[in-house]
């Protein structure tokens, strides 16, 4: 295990580590959030509640592909009743000792009644989604009366276009923001049956996981451009190196929800471990040194319209990736040596993410 210090301050919050769960099916109950903190999550979200327990379409959960790190769903909000909630599973994350942030929707009058309730049991901070919301101001500006703890503001995907505007609009009642939900919706066939492999209206779902980390990774850089809130980037994170994506964009924390449903409780502990591994190896003391830093890397023109062709250095081992993803026949090898044509090569810089180990890269 490696040493270093990964606390991390949100809201006046503490959470021993920035790797969260982030509300989903993972996060359904007490014991599934202890499941989370046993597994090295630096502090809980639980699932979203609303008035009434959800009836969730079935079958509501499928892998799309055999990589095994996407997702689409028609999940709901929990299918727990708010009362089981406040009496029981509440109190049981509580006992992990770690931050606990209660997830709630969907209109004013909802998270209204039922937040209030949500930190009498024991809640932290109160998290809204705007995924299917209209009225986001007027929530958050009821919440702030009705309750004492920081509020979170998750924002949706379908509102990337305006997202600047949005964050601009809710930077003065909200304490901080979440960003994104999953992506939809989307639709997934069984090719064998010719059945949709979800149990929705029309097969219909959402896209979450790897899928979706670019776009994510984008809204946080967005939002932080915009506000000094702490941020909790969501979005397809299976690793360490995906976490400091996002931190480097803005993120103060980050959520995980399809890992952990695709490769147990344990990988927040281990996604964690991953970052505090590749700051020690940075010669880095701490997450913060890094939070923000590829924000000034983002220019608002193109970085450049000619070609430049990449080199070729001693990591090389000539594994032929880069050759075979090549679509202008640029690469070859030639006496054992992997050589660059600069008449074909269209700069593209595809070799250059293939290749797993620096083998080929930009100057």
């Amino acid at each position: 295990m490696i040493s270093l210090d990964l606390i991390t301050k949100f809201c006046g919050l503490e959470f021993s580590n920035p790797v969260l769960t982030a509300a989903g099916p993972q996060t359904r109950d007490g014991k599934t959030l202890l499941e989370a903190a046993r597994g090295g999550a630096g502090g809980l979200i639980a699932k979203t509640i609303s008035l009434n327990a959800a009836v969730v379409a079935k079958p509501n959960i499928a892998v799309v592909d055999r990589t095994r790190r996407s997702l689409v769903n028609v999940e709901l909000w929990s299918e727990l009743t708010p009362k089981q909630w406040f009496e029981e599973e509440y109190r049981t994350a509580k006992t992990s000792k770690l931050t606990l942030i209660g997830s709630v929707g969907y209109s004013v009058e909802e998270t209204t009644v039922l937040a209030p309730k949500m930190v009498e049991a024991g809640c932290d901070a109160i998290e809204f989604s705007l995924h299917y919301v209209k009225a986001a101001e007027e929530i958050a500006k009821a919440l702030k009366e009705v309750v004492d703890v920081p509020i979170i503001a998750k924002l949706s995907p379908h509102q990337t276009s305006e997202v600047t505007h949005i964050v601009k609009r809710m930077d003065s009642y909200v304490d901080g923001f979440s960003a994104i939900i999953s992506f939809g919706r989307v639709l997934h066939i069984d090719i064998e049956s010719g059945q949709p492999v979800l149990g929705g209206a029309n097969g219909f779902g959402w896209i979450s996981g790897s899928a979706l980390k670019p776009l994510a990774v984008r809204c946080v850089a967005d939002v932080a451009r915009v506000t000094k809130k702490p941020i909790i980037g969501v979005g397809g994170i299976f690793s360490g190196k995906d976490a400091l994506e996002f931190i480097m964009c803005g993120a103060t924390a980050v959520g995980v929800c399809s890992a952990a449903i695709l490769h147990g409780q344990s990988i927040y502990g281990k996604i964690a471990s991953e970052i505090a591994s590749w700051l020690v190896s940075h010669s880095y003391e701490s997450v913060d040194e890094v939070r923000r830093r590829a924000l000034p890397n983002l220019p608002s023109k193109p970085r450049r319209t000619h070609a430049v062709a990449p080199v070729v250095t001693e990591k090389c081992n000539l594994c032929k990736l880069c050759i075979r993803s090549c679509a202008f026949s640029a690469l070859s090898i030639q006496n054992k040596q992997l050589l660059v044509s600069k008449n074909n090569c269209a700069g593209c810089g595809l070799c250059t993410t293939v290749c797993p180990r620096g083998g080929i890269v930009f100057q």
